[in-house]
């Protein structure tokens, strides 16, 4: 690595900022950051950059559409410790993080395909004599109570109190509904994005009026999957530069 960055041209911060559309500022926080191989000093104490530094910014840039800015950064700074098992253990997680989101949209396709033939007149349809506590139901869900209580202000949820209790009780129809409601938040929709469509989902007793948000998830999941095969091109030729 260090005959590449010694080798070849020089190249100041401004140029490097040009090159990919960033301030000066931008260039000096992803080296301090460790995404960029430390610079070079002139004796006056100014940066000195190589190719080798613009194919990492490069690779770094091309990363973050994928894999999101924090990991990206994270698989940057392994390959600029020498840990390249350790980056590409960080590419593994967010290919298996985009598989396990195409299963949520499945699951959530599976389960709408399922109202249809479930007529919904009210919170109580579709429940049983019983329910469900808070508790149990945040950790079936891997969610805090809190969360729920959270999804109740914002209308996704409907639970009833034990009279005798006081305790929250979830029937099947809210069980139902905040399965949607967490499967849609992994899809990256926003709760006042949830609410309306869950709401008229309950008054219509059928999958229509999330059609579009489920196409349109499709088409994240399928921009997100192409963003990471050009991410690990870039990411492979870094590799290569350095050696």
């Amino acid at each position: 690595m260090g005959r590449n960055l010694q080798s070849g041209e020089r190249l100041r911060p401004i140029d490097l900022a040009r090159g990919h559309g960033l301030s000066t500022q931008a260039v000096r926080n992803y080296e301090e950051a460790g995404v960029l191989p430390a610079a070079d000093r002139t004796p006056h104490g100014y940066r000195t950059y190589t190719p080798l530094h613009a194919r990492a910014l490069r690779a770094f840039l091309a990363l973050v559409p994928g894999h999101g800015h924090r990991t990206a950064t994270s698989i940057m700074r392994a390959v600029n410790r020498d840990t390249v098992d350790e980056a590409l253990r960080l590419v593994d997680e967010s290919h298996a993080q985009l598989l396990d989101d195409r299963r949520t949209l499945h699951a959530v396709e599976r389960a709408l395909r399922g109202l249809e033939t479930t007529a919904m007149s009210g919170p109580d349809a579709a429940s049983g004599p019983a329910g469900r506590f808070i508790g149990p139901l945040a950790g079936e869900l891997g969610i805090r109570p809190a969360t729920l209580r959270k999804w109740e202000r914002a209308g996704l949820v409907h639970p009833r109190r034990d009279p005798r209790t006081g305790y929250r009780v979830y029937d099947e129809a809210d069980v139902r509904d905040a399965r949607l409601a967490h499967q849609l938040r992994r899809g990256g929709y926003l709760l006042e994005q949830i609410a309306p469509l869950i709401a008229r989902v309950r008054a219509a007793g059928g999958p229509e009026p999330l059609e579009a948000t489920l196409r349109d998830w499709h088409g994240r999941l399928s921009a997100r999957g192409r963003a990471m095969l050009t991410g690990a091109a870039e990411l492979e030729a870094y590799l290569r530069e350095r050696g």
